[in-house]
């Protein structure tokens, strides 16, 4: 079987899927159900100095598609509610008894160097593999100049990971916020500042929807709503262009990823994980079909990698990494055009009617034999994949590539390109 085995900037856990920083990892109690469940570590709930966390009701909002129910979840909880010396107390004990799985433990403080300084020494009496540093949260500590607060300011994220690395022997994580213009500019503020590995992404601000009897946003506390912080299913291909610009950049090269948004099955992890995804982290899924999610994950990846054979994660890490471009980069001289497999077609018809409406009025409405038919009409295909994609029914419509003869291209080379053509003259 394949070799699951992780480690992550000297932090090795026996699988690669640990459980993000959350109501799941709140304490003792949920993470030795957790470990007995199979996850190879956990980031602890965030802990913190601050004044006492009271939190609200309700604190969860979610979103649901198609009859799948919170296919996008929000909440508006703050950091661990529950006394620092429990939490350090119950982390020391976890660590103790199950000391082959990852315990990471997640912090926020007010931003002075004090501060960190004196619940760094604390953490590390625990006997905690890492800390990770929480300048994600994008509601309620961010009001108080914490969380998102920082992650939003690179000069704050590197002066905070270089306090912490001068007051810690423990691998220093640093979580990034997703609520920024360009992810790049905290990823290389946290590797200036030494950080040994960067988590992302945290929540995305939301509002979830709008309670129209009350007039107010959900979750509704008291008749009023605020902005939470958005996860689950939905963030997934934020969080994976997010990762994937980290994993090709220059100047972030060598720095770990710890990858977290959406990830609800094996098949999420092994994506992730080829964007250079060194553990991914997992909190919604748990938080709605249980800690036992994980056997499903562990025996999907494993089984494949002994499909395609891979004996362990380090043999496909990164490796599509290579090709995430830019968009100007393309092959502009690639062409697909879309083929219907009648044997499979049921004549539902949609396809012809997004291509009629939407898109290039290239699939054709017919009869034969008084049956409907709906046919491709080759040259108005511009190969959009549309119909692909509307289509319900798995592999009726294909895309197929054409031999045209030409060249590869893309439009930095373009004569058509203005400032191709500027430089010409």
């Amino acid at each position: 079987m394949a070799d699951l085995s992780c480690e992550i900037a000297g932090v090795k856990s026996p699988n690669p899927f640990w459980l993000a920083s959350a109501p799941p990892t709140d304490k003792e109690y949920n993470v030795v159900r957790a470990f007995k469940a199979g996850w190879g570590g956990v980031v602890w709930k965030t802990l913190g100095e601050d004044p006492p966390i009271v939190n609200t009701t309700s604190r969860y909002g979610a979103m649901g598609f198609n009859g799948a129910r919170m296919a996008g979840f929000n909440n508006i909880e703050l950091i661990t509610d529950r006394p620092l010396e429990v939490n350090l107390r119950e982390i020391k004990q976890v660590k103790r008894d199950w000391p082959d799985r990852a315990m990471v433990v997640s912090l926020m403080v007010p931003c002075e160097e004090e501060n960190w300084r004196s619940i760094l020494a604390r953490v590390e009496e625990t006997d905690a593999d890492a800390v990770e540093l929480n300048f994600g949260c994008p509601h309620g500590m961010s009001e108080r100049g914490m969380g998102a607060a920082v992650g939003q300011v690179p000069e704050y994220i590197e002066m905070v990971t270089r306090w912490c690395k001068s007051h810690t022997r423990m691998p220093v994580f640093v979580k990034l916020t997703p609520n920024v213009t360009n992810i790049l500019a905290p990823a290389r503020a946290a590797k200036a500042g030494g950080a040994d590995a960067v988590s992302l992404i945290n929540t995305i601000n939301s509002i979830m929807s709008i309670d129209l009897d009350q007039m107010a946003p959900t979750p509704t506390v008291n008749g009023k709503g605020s902005h939470g912080g958005y996860c689950g299913p939905a963030v997934k291909p934020i969080a994976m262009h997010m990762v994937g610009e980290i994993a090709r950049d220059p100047d972030c090269a060598g720095l770990p990823i710890s990858a977290i948004g959406g990830i609800s099955t094996w098949r999420d992890a092994a994506e992730f994980i080829t964007l250079n995804a060194g553990s991914v982290q997992v909190c919604t899924a748990a938080m709605h079909r249980g800690f036992k999610i994980v056997d499903d994950m562990i025996d999907g990846l494993s089984n494949w990698m002994d499909d395609k054979g891979y004996k362990g994660l380090d043999d496909f890490r990164g490796a599509a990494v290579p090709n995430v471009t830019d968009w100007q980069y393309l092959d502009i001289n690639y062409e697909l055009i879309a083929k219907i497999d009648q044997d499979l077609c049921i004549k539902c018809g949609l396809c012809h009617i997004a291509c009629e409406d939407t898109s290039h009025q290239a699939i054709a409405k017919l009869r034969a034999d008084g049956e409907r038919r709906y046919e491709v009409i080759d040259k108005e295909c511009v190969g959009c994949n549309l119909c692909m994609h509307v289509c319900p029914v798995d592999d009726c419509i294909t895309m197929v590539e054409v031999d045209n003869g030409k060249p590869y291209m893309n439009w930095t080379e373009d004569p058509r390109n203005p400032m191709n053509r500027q430089a010409a003259e």
